[in-house]
């Protein structure tokens, strides 16, 4: 069979779904599990309100759904501010992961579970507070009739293929929704297995990405120079993070309609 002229990659969350009003509330649904005390208080629903709000500011941070358990707990109690979760993240991360006696696999599986539970319960509730960037289901769409069209997300699988088919209407095949949670392959690593699937002169391969530092680790690992990469203007990136881009010949700064022009393309 001739081989496709374009294979696209393509992140999920923060690139086709703003998906952080969901994240969030699933979030605060596992920290009543998981600290009753501080979450179902008279004054945590107080101030839910207000750590929503801070979950968005904070939401370059994630790479993996369960940290937003976490940082509700760690905006709730005002243990740091939305700034200082942007500039320290990681050494924050390890920190309260300890001294809260957390696991990182429990944890996926806790957030899976609350997630799973309000779908069976209300799944017109859940979708709700997800939205698709405008115009991304129709770029999608697009991009799947012309080329061969992969999810690469963290999002696991089951989440990101309702989403495609109840909200969007642009249902991807199971088999092309790439979820690193369950695999534990970084992106690099399925980038590379998608090279050595698709890769030769003929082929075009597209990387679109809303995390800066993921396409600085393709950047880095030698093999991947067949892919272009592209930083979304409207994900959850900060201004720096988009500067930073700017600065590297390597990636190329992408807005609503240039995604939609390079998918058509």
């Amino acid at each position: 069979a001739a081989r496709p002229k374009t294979v696209f990659a393509l992140d999920f969350d923060g690139v086709l779904c703003d998906s952080v009003g969901e994240s969030s509330l699933s979030a605060w649904r596992a920290a009543e599990e998981l600290w009753p005390e501080q979450f179902r208080s008279e004054t945590a629903i107080g101030e839910k309100e207000r750590v929503m709000e801070a979950m968005r500011v904070v939401r370059p941070v994630v790479e993996t759904g369960y940290e937003n358990v976490l940082l509700v707990r760690i905006l709730l109690e005002g243990l740091a501010e939305p700034d200082e979760v942007l500039q320290d993240w990681l050494p924050m991360r390890k920190k309260w992961m300890e001294a809260w006696g957390l696991e990182r696999n429990v944890m996926v599986e806790q957030f899976a579970n609350c997630r799973d539970t309000w779908m069976k319960e209300d799944l017109e509730g859940w979708l709700a507070p997800n939205r698709f960037y405008e115009g991304t289901p129709q770029a999608l769409a697009c991009a799947l009739n012309k080329g061969e069209v992969y999810i690469v997300t963290t999002k696991q699988e089951r989440y990101t293929a309702q989403l495609l088919g109840d909200m969007a209407k642009t249902p991807v095949p199971h088999e092309r929704i790439l979820s690193t949670t369950l695999s534990g392959l970084p992106k690099t690593s399925v980038l590379a297995e998608l090279q050595e699937k698709y890769g030769n002169e003929d082929t075009r391969m597209v990387f679109v990405e809303d995390k800066i530092a993921t396409l600085e680790k393709v950047c880095a690992t030698p093999g991947l120079e067949q892919w272009e990469l592209f930083l979304v203007k409207w994900g959850y990136n900060t201004k720096e993070e988009r500067i930073r881009a700017e600065e590297n010949p390597r990636i190329t700064l992408l807005g609503l309609t240039e995604f939609q022009s390079l998918v058509e393309a």
